[in-house]
């Protein structure tokens, strides 16, 4: 049986089964969420943002910021593109 999250996640079978594959729990609930959105388009490509090589240190740390990922003040740039990734 399904696990209730609570309000923060839109989609518990999905997020459960992501986190059985591994993922994050950040990871996971925005993945679950954007596909309980009908508004939002997960499946599609971006294409929207020059590849994170291209960004500066300093926007991928602001990124990392947003996503909570913790040590990332002590990240390289290849560290930051790596937890962004992952």
């Amino acid at each position: 049986m399904t696990k209730d999250h609570g309000n923060q996640i839109k989609d518990d079978k999905l997020y459960e089964d992501l986190r059985d594959e591994g993922m994050s729990k950040s990871k996971a609930a925005r993945i679950a969420n954007a596909q309980a959105n009908d508004n939002m388009h997960p499946s599609k490509k971006g294409g929207e943002q020059p590849p994170y090589e291209d960004w500066t240190k300093d926007d991928l740390y602001e990124r990392a910021q947003e996503l909570e990922i913790e040590g990332r003040s002590d990240m390289t740039k290849d560290e930051l593109i790596d937890a962004l990734r992952g």
